[in-house]
């Protein structure tokens, strides 16, 4: 378990931090950045929970945890022989974010248009939470590019902005409430 008895170690004032392996980064390297971006897309889930109840507030703390793990499986190169075996997205976690858009899906009419960000508070905020899922989307695999990702990583991220789609719409009165755009409707 983790303990953290000091918040400031002043490791970071020079510009680098460390990796789950102890290898020593820039903060601006994109492991770095695909990290953080995937923290700040939890920090909107916080901020979405304070508007879900029940069944969806539920899926959200499952997914918090989640994304924890997610971090640690970014901050964490693949490496020969770690001293400590890494935490890995496992192809389970994949399938429950499938189950979970399936189940919540079936309550929901299909679309006729796109769908505006907005209506509840919990569907702005959960449309927040995936847009930037899908900035940590393109950062990951834009690191995955140069270095390897686990793939599983991955599809949990692409799956992850599925799910708060399909979540933002069933905020919204399961669908009833929902902002659709009318295209060329300003002209």
């Amino acid at each position: 378990m983790v303990q953290l008895t000091r918040i400031y170690t002043r490791g970071g004032d020079k510009g680098k931090t460390s990796l789950g392996n102890g290898q020593r980064r820039p903060k601006y390297d994109r492991r770095i950045s695909a990290y953080g971006t995937v923290d700040e897309a939890n920090a909107v889930l916080g901020i979405a929970r304070l508007h879900c109840d029940g069944r969806l507030d539920e899926m959200l703390g499952r997914l918090q945890n989640d994304l924890f793990d997610l971090g640690g499986d970014l901050c964490t190169p693949e490496e020969d022989n770690p001293k400590y075996p890494p935490l890995r997205i496992a192809p389970e976690q994949v399938l429950r974010l499938e189950r979970e858009i399936d189940e919540l899906n079936a309550d929901l009419q299909p679309l006729k248009s796109f769908v505006l960000p907005g209506g509840s508070a919990a569907a702005a905020y959960l449309h927040l939470a995936r847009t930037v899922a899908r900035r940590a989307e393109r950062e990951m695999v834009e690191l995955a590019e140069i270095e390897t990702v686990n793939a599983e990583a991955i599809r949990y991220i692409n799956r992850l902005s599925d799910l708060l789609f399909v979540m933002a719409r069933w905020a919204n009165d399961q669908g009833h409430a929902e902002v659709l755009w009318v295209p060329g409707q300003n002209r």
